[in-house]
């Protein structure tokens, strides 16, 4: 049995493309679907954090568990180039003053 050809891959970004940047994202999961909430986490003060939601994005199980698997390959393979990564917050004391 030959093995079918693979078809031509053509990507391209519709006209309402997007990119940004978030630090939080939240999932939540259904029989049917898998859902990416992203968002920018800010702190206004040590002990209050403000979660401001702008994206989702729906996934079928199957192109859940797919991309669980890139992220997990395209992971480890950064940790090997520069180091393992910590999900613990780091205590980081900047300067105290005024910025220039």
């Amino acid at each position: 049995m030959n093995p079918s050809p693979q078809p031509q891959l053509n990507v391209a970004q519709s006209a309402d493309f997007r990119e940004t940047y978030a630090n939080s994202v939240q999932v939540r999961v259904s029989v049917w679907d898998f859902q990416l909430v992203f968002g920018l986490a800010s702190s206004e003060s040590p002990d209050q954090v403000t979660i401001k939601n702008h994206a989702a994005v729906y996934l079928s199980p199957q192109q859940a568990k797919a991309l669980w698997n890139v992220l997990g390959q395209h992971l480890a393979q950064y940790e090997q180039a520069f180091g393992p990564l910590n999900l613990e917050p780091q205590n980081v004391n900047f300067p105290q003053g005024p910025v220039h």
